[in-house]
């Protein structure tokens, strides 16, 4: 049975909402009257009750509850709507912190994720890992000891190129002229793949 949410007919079944080229019709069963007299009784019944902005949802669900109700008449009346409403939210409740508990319980099984640390990388990541790092220096060693250290201490120390500049005992300029020729090298490196 087809759900839809329009206007004051609200999360009710596709045969209780207007029809486009009539007037709107009224709902036809009991329990259809009854759950719109209701409506808004329930929404904040949701809300007061933890559904916060998922209290249209949980309503939805509170329709199809009463919908496969055995007893539509006694789906019907305000208590019955009530003690589902409440059911609902205890289903919801068991259900996040059940979740919660499952989350938990992988985090700590996973080293270093319960800390907020990432798991240390495989034997395969860190063999490639070392690799790169090599080819890397490797095309550092081709610009040069001096510039390949200015990179260093300025990208992975973050010290300001005025202060490498005195370090070194070099101009300003030799610096930059340095870093220029560095980041050439880090380029070329990238887009060779080596």
């Amino acid at each position: 049975m087809p759900v839809h949410a329009r206007g004051d007919h609200a999360l009710l079944p596709d045969a209780c909402l207007p029809n486009p080229n009539k007037l709107p019709m009224a709902p036809t069963t009991p329990l259809q009257e009854a759950y719109l007299a209701h409506r808004e009784r329930l929404l904040r019944f949701l809300r007061a009750r933890g559904g916060g902005e998922a209290a249209e949802d949980l309503l939805q669900e509170l329709w199809l509850r009463l919908a496969a109700a055995p007893d539509p008449a006694a789906a019907a009346n305000f208590g019955y709507m009530m003690r589902t409403a409440d059911r609902l939210m205890i289903d919801r409740y068991r259900s996040e912190r059940q979740a919660n508990l499952r989350d938990k319980a992988w985090a700590e099984a996973q080293p270093g994720v319960a800390e907020g640390i990432a798991p240390a990388p495989g034997a395969e990541r860190e063999l490639v890992a070392r690799q790169e790092v090599a080819r890397l220096e490797k095309a550092l060693a081709g610009i040069g000891p001096r510039a390949a250290a200015i990179l260093r201490r300025h990208r992975i120390d973050g010290a300001t190129q005025r202060d490498i500049a005195a370090e070194f005992g070099v101009s300003l300029s030799t610096v930059e002229s340095d870093l220029r020729r560095a980041y050439a090298a880090l380029i070329a490196f990238r887009e060779s793949g080596q």
